[in-house]
């Protein structure tokens, strides 16, 4: 019997919609390739048209798109160059969404909402992705929704360790923002040589979107100096409330950590106004000159992304970037 056999290697494809083509081109730095060229446009109509400009055909493709608003503009956009890479015969197709869209969405509060978490990951394997690569997601069981890999990357290391370089270890008081997100403050607290925990209690009008009000804080932070942490800051409104409680109920300093800068409007008067000594945030998301204050810290996401790829592609562990705690 006679066989054909394929002599060739695996070739790797970085490929970048329009929401966030800096962050796109720091890890194609790091990864030392070239993004693929893909010529993008909108119609009159707002119809969005997506073309690669070199054959893809049996390639490893990584489709990278943030997801700042319009958010369904640039999903939509994601889900057309998932589709135009399935259709030019790619391999294997990933998706790095760095903040995931609809993430708040992950499950139902009250009678007759939707699951939009679970929607849109339905849309990516619909479209043809094969994997989802993605940062600090809003919760774990998200990873569920999709019928395939989830590599659930973390930024703890990197913030926890720009952390240590700004207050001694010892008089650092990690504080959760609400008590869903304790045992994410359990692993800040470990990075950071097993730091004290504290969370502040509060309420929250289901009814009403981008509103919580913090009441009360529950932990010792008198006279230390507490990391607040949380994924994602949109409004602002919530986290600079909580800098209030601690600074009445006697926090030396308040340095907010968060992943995901989503800085909707009013978020950086907000932030800048709050009394934190610093805000530090990724680079998941882009910012112009409107979101940023003096006080705010970005770090880059791209090495940590880089990384990952790599792993992925070279059939290697993902696991192995958080010493096997992802």
């Amino acid at each position: 019997m006679s066989e054909i056999t394929a002599h060739g290697e695996k070739k790797l494809v970085l490929a970048t919609g329009r929401a966030h083509p800096e962050l796109a081109r720091e890890i194609a730095k790091e990864l030392g390739t070239d993004l693929l060229p893909v010529d993008a446009y909108d119609f009159a109509n707002g119809e969005i048209y997506v073309r690669a400009g070199e054959s893809v055909r049996g390639t490893d493709a990584f489709v990278i798109q943030a997801h700042p608003a319009p958010l369904n503009n640039h999903l939509m956009e994601q889900l057309i160059m998932i589709d135009s890479l399935k259709r030019a015969s790619a391999k294997r197709i990933t998706v790095v969404s760095p903040f995931y869209p609809y993430a708040r969405q992950d499950k139902k509060g009250r009678g007759r909402e939707p699951i939009s978490a679970r929607l849109v990951a339905d849309l990516y394997k619909t479209a043809g992705a094969d994997r989802i690569m993605s940062v600090d997601l809003h919760t774990s069981q998200i990873q569920g929704f999709f019928d395939g890999p989830v590599d659930h990357l973390m930024a703890i290391p990197l913030l926890a360790d720009y952390i240590r370089t700004r207050v001694a270890a010892d008089n650092i008081t990690v504080v959760s923002p609400d008590t869903g997100r304790v045992r994410v403050a359990e692993q800040w607290a470990e990075r950071l040589g097993g730091a004290p925990l504290a969370f502040v209690h509060k309420s929250r009008d289901l009814t009403v979107p981008n509103q919580a009000v913090s009441k009360t804080v529950v932990g010792q932070i008198e006279g230390r100096t507490c990391v607040l942490i949380d994924d994602m800051i949109d409004t602002g409104g919530t986290i600079s409330g909580a800098v209030t409680v601690l600074k009445n109920a006697g926090a030396k300093d308040v340095i907010i950590a968060a992943t995901h800068a989503v800085f909707s409007d009013p978020a950086a008067r907000r932030l800048s106004e709050s009394g934190a000594r610093e805000v530090v945030v990724t680079n998941t998301l882009p910012l112009n000159s409107s979101q940023r204050f003096p006080q705010l810290t970005v770090l880059s996401i791209a090495p940590l992304i880089a990384r990952a790829i790599r792993e992925v592609f070279d059939d290697g562990s993902v696991t192995s970037l958080f010493d096997g705690k992802a």
